[in-house]
């Protein structure tokens, strides 16, 4: 070998690296997974107690609901009375000014539901209301 001469490989790499790209698609589905909102309704029976007053809904609404057994769901998920301050808390940073609705069914217990709204305004939140069904 002279001096200066460049020794080349015989097997020369020709090609695409797509390894960077599978990296790009990784993080991006990463990405997509955590920043999607997913809802779910809460398939609870629930007879609503009935209001001539009774209006639409706010649909950013964080939802609470309060079944005749006394169970209670934050936006779908089981929770103790307990915890509802601090998780209505978590949710109101998000926007502070986000309404809280309470479904429950009409024998839930008034104690449960009293305290209900007790919770979330402790926690901040501004407007709470219990959802009714209009009246005929």
């Amino acid at each position: 070998m002279r001096l200066g001469e460049v020794r080349r490989s015989s097997a020369s790499q020709e090609g695409i690296d797509i390894g960077p790209l599978i990296d790009i698609v990784f993080i991006l589905l990463i990405f997509f997974m955590v920043s999607t909102t997913f809802s779910r309704n809460l398939e609870v029976p629930l007879e609503r107690p009935s209001a001539k007053s009774a209006k639409n809904a706010d649909t950013r609404s964080i939802r609470i609901t309060l079944t005749r057994e006394g169970n209670l769901f934050l936006e779908g998920s089981p929770l103790q009375p307990w915890m509802l301050q601090d998780r209505v808390r978590q949710l109101l940073q998000s926007g502070p000014s986000r309404p809280v609705l309470i479904s429950t069914d009409k024998r839930a217990e008034s104690g449960l539901l009293i305290e209900s709204v007790d919770q979330c305004r402790l926690a901040g939140a501004k407007h709470v209301a219990v959802e009714t069904e209009k009246a005929r």
